[in-house]
This record gives structure tokens, C-alpha cells and sequence, in this order.
């Protein structure tokens, strides 16, 4: 490993086993487990794996399973586990990376020592975090789109990707008709769907509460929910056209609808970070502590998401933050993110603070991206057109219809505790009048270089 620019890594849902996927190394030989989104495996029996290189494995995948030339940027190989996940480049091996798990933990986790003495990654074949949406749309391979389809939905599932609920079910909709067929009137029941309920809906959408405290909680925003808004749903799903057994047969448009229905939530192909933010100061003692969220980093920007409600507490475009990290030889490891805000009707700059062991790895890939973004905005803006508008960020005066109010999606800046700041004559001092400078240099370049003030109500509030 090259070093923290190399990589991209997250705490994983542990819901895969500790497992190896290296399942025998002799003198020359060895056999190697690569699994897919849907948890089958891809075996391959390889020669001299130590020096194996990520890029070769990834060659060996395509061929084995008759990928197009597109799952070449479509798909990276990672290393995963229940602690971390690591994307690899194509000159990393595998091998090796692996061999140094137990390092890579203690640098970038808070883990305990029995955790990381037991801990053990798996080889995985995912989403490339830096391939664009708006390539994604010229996919036609249905098995690239299925194994997109498998990983998003995994995502959703697993509420990596918050939704609200009207998205959730139509989401859920999709996975019945790619699971269970065309809907049929009568059949499947509700009953039906309610026992594979945690199929197709989030599992904090699932859960069913007794008495009166379940009784209240089903007047809010979440009544109505469950096995009878999904069949609703799927009642809805369209089918493409053709005959009876090629609609049958053919499951990519409901993939691409499962992913165009993604490609609306901001965070979309993300890589995930663990970390914690500060509490805002509550009660007559002013108790804060920490929370936990997740730092969600992609070609479009980053979003900061509450890991217990399951919202976006900031979602920031590139051009409308500031950023830089300490690491632990400074002090506590830290990613700051700087964006504009308001207090009280005065312009401030609102300042962060993420604490993570990740730090640098987040700010070392919210740099790439924006490399590959300026890197790639000529060659976006001649493709765009009425196909890939809904793969690429609205332009400010339109208000996406996801990011409606009271979404998930929208950001939270009430729920966070920030350090305001503003300029005053030479000096910068909290919350006094106007400021435009910046503390930090490390920011998107926007024409003479100058630092653009973010309008709240036009795009924070928007996520």
C-alpha cells in the first residue's frame, strides 16, 4: 500500500462472516474466493498470488463471468470486513494487503486488540467509487446492471443509503417484481409479502411495536408503511413492452429503474467512513457528548449521515466547502469541514469537526474527486442531454423533487454543533459581521479563486 491516497476505506455492516479468501496457498498455487453483491463467490485458481496484482485478479473476474469491456471501470476489487473496507487500485495486490489487515486496523479503526487479532477481510468484487453516474446510464449488459442492481440494494437494505418511505417502497416494489414476478391481483397477499418483509424494506421500516407507544409512533411520518404500502407500490411497477415471456424473461429495465430511482439519493456510490461529531449542548448543564455518523464520499460531494435516525445531518457540493484534517501526531484525528451558514441572520462560517482515525483517508479522497470532477466536467458537459441530466447535480434553481421537504436527504444544520465564524477588520473572530475569506486553502478553485457563499435555504437546506 502506497499510502492513504491509494485507498478508500469504511466500517462495513458486519453482516458477513469473518472469512478468507484465500482458501489454500501452496509453493505456486493457490485457490481464491472473490465475492459478489449477492454473496456468491467467483472461485479462482491462480498462480504466484503474492505478487498478484489487483488489476490482474480483476481481469480473471471479467473473463470467469463474461463482462464487457465497461465492468473494467465499473467494478474495482475491495477488501472488506465487518471493520474496514478498502478499495484497491489496480497495481495493489491483494495478497500482501491482506497480510498487513491487522496494521491497516490499528492505523485506521478504534477496534479493540481481541477484534483486530480475530478480524479478517474478504476480496470483493463492487461498484468503483469513482465511476460516474451519468456512464452508468450507458450500461445495457445485464449482468453489469445486475450486479449493480444487487450491491445498491444492498445498500438500501441495510440503510447505508437513507430513504424516505414513499422510496423505500418504491424501491421495495422494484425488488418484489424482480423476486416474485409480475404482479399478480390477489396474489402475493400482504400476508405474503410481510413474511419476507426485510427483503425489500429497510429494517427499521419492518419493525412491528405493541401497545401504546406503537400506537403513537403510527400516527408520524412513518404510518402506513410495511406490507400495504409496498403492495401499493407493486401494483404500480411498469412493465416494459413486449410479449408476455420476453417481459418475463427480462429483468434489466427493472434493474435500470432500481438504479435511476438511486441515482436521485446524493449519495449514491459512496465510499462510507466511520465517525463522530459533537452533540449540540442540550439542558441546563449544556450536555453534549458525541454521536455517531457515517461520512459518505463520492464525485458529487459529501454527505454527513446520523447512523441511529437515519437522515443527512449536511450535504455539501464540493464548491460550497472547505476542508482539512489534523492527524494524531497533531492532536486527536480530526477531518474539518468549513462551508457558509447563518446565525442569527449574519453570514458566518460554519466549521465541523469529525473525529475519525479515517480522517486522512477521507481528506485525501475528497481530494481525488475533486481531481477527477474538474478533470471531467468538459467531457460531461457534451454529453449532457435529456438521458443523463438525472446523472448529474441540478442545476441551484431547480429543487429536486426528492429533496422535498422533511426528507432524509435534506440537511439538518440545526442538529449540529459548529464553530461560527467571521471576519473582522484583520482578524477572525465567532460570530461578528460578514466574512468571505477561508481558513483553509485546500478548497474547489472557482474562477479568480475567490470562496462563493453558499445561500442556506438554496443549498444546504437542500442536502
Amino acid at each position: 500500500m502506497d499510502g492513504p491516497e491509494d485507498s478508500t476505506g469504511q466500517p462495513g455492516p458486519a453482516d458477513r462472516s469473518h472469512r478468507s479468501s484465500v482458501s489454500s496457498v501452496g509453493a505456486r498455487a493457490a485457490d481464491v474466493l472473490v465475492y459478489l453483491a449477492d454473496d456468491s463467490m467467483v472461485p479462482l485458481a491462480v498462480e504466484n498470488l503474492p505478487s498478484l496484482s489487483a488489476h490482474e485478479l480483476h481481469r480473471a473476474i471479467r473473463e470467469v463471468l463474461q463482462l464487457p469491456d465497461i465492468a473494467l471501470d465499473a467494478f474495482a476489487l475491495w477488501l472488506v470486513s465487518p471493520l474496514l473496507e478498502v478499495q484497491l487500485k489496480p497495481k495493489h495486490q491483494p495478497y500482501k494487503l491482506g497480510r498487513q489487515w491487522q496494521e491497516l486496523l490499528l492505523r485506521f479503526t478504534d477496534a479493540p486488540d481481541d477484534d483486530v487479532a480475530m478480524d479478517e477481510p474478504s476480496l470483493q468484487f463492487r461498484r468503483n467509487v469513482f465511476f460516474p453516474k451519468r456512464r452508468e446510464l450507458q450500461i445495457h449488459d445485464k449482468e453489469v446492471l445486475r450486479l449493480l442492481y444487487e450491491e445498491a440494494k444492498g445498500n438500501v437494505l441495510a440503510s447505508r443509503y437513507p430513504c424516505d418511505v414513499e422510496d423505500c417502497e418504491a424501491l421495495g416494489a422494484l425488488v418484489c417484481r424482480v423476486q416474485l414476478g409480475p404482479y399478480q391481483p390477489g396474489q402475493p397477499t400482504a400476508c405474503a409479502l410481510r413474511e419476507k418483509l426485510d427483503s425489500f424494506l429497510p429494517a427499521h421500516l419492518c419493525k412491528r411495536g405493541h401497545g401504546l407507544f406503537a400506537a403513537l409512533r403510527g400516527r408520524g411520518a412513518k404510518a402506513g408503511t410495511g406490507e400495504q404500502g409496498l403492495l401499493s407500490a407493486y401494483r404500480r411497477v411498469q412493465e416494459a413492452a413486449g410479449s408476455d415471456g420476453e417481459r418475463e424473461a427480462s429483468l434489466s429495465p427493472h434493474y435500470r429503474a432500481y438504479l435511476l430511482k438511486c441515482h436521485e439519493l446524493p449519495f449514491y456510490g459512496c465510499a462510507f467512513f466511520h465517525g463522530e461529531i459533537d452533540k449540540p449542548a442540550q439542558g441546563f448543564l449544556h450536555r453534549g457528548g458525541r454521536k455517531p455518523v457515517s461520512v459518505a464520499i463520492s464525485l458529487d460531494g459529501v454527505h454527513v449521515i446520523d447512523c441511529r435516525e437515519k437522515h443527512v445531518l449536511l450535504g455539501l457540493r464540493f464548491q460550497e466547502l472547505s476542508w482539512d484534517h489534523t492527524s494524531p501526531e497533531e492532536e486527536e484525528s480530526v477531518l474539518w469541514l468549513e462551508f457558509d451558514g447563518d446565525n442569527e441572520g449574519t453570514p458566518v462560517n460554519k466549521l465541523l469537526k469529525i473525529y475519525s482515525k479515517q480522517a486522512e483517508l477521507m481528506s485525501s479522497l475528497i481530494e481525488y474527486c475533486i481531481e477527477l470532477s474538474q478533470a471531467a466536467e468538459p467531457a460531461a458537459s457534451q454529453e449532457a442531454g435529456p438521458t443523463s441530466a438525472s446523472g448529474s447535480s441540478p442545476p441551484p434553481h431547480q429543487r429536486p423533487q426528492l429533496r422535498r421537504q422533511g426528507s432524509v436527504v435534506c440537511s439538518r444544520i440545526q442538529h449540529l454543533s459548529t464553530i461560527d465564524y467571521v471576519e473582522e477588520g484583520e482578524t477572525i473572530k465567532r460570530v461578528k459581521p460578514k466574512r468571505t475569506t477561508s481558513f483553509f486553502s485546500r478548497q474547489l478553485s472557482l474562477g479568480q479563486g475567490s470562496y462563493t457563499v453558499v445561500q442556506p435555504a438554496d443549498s444546504l437546506e437542500q442536502g
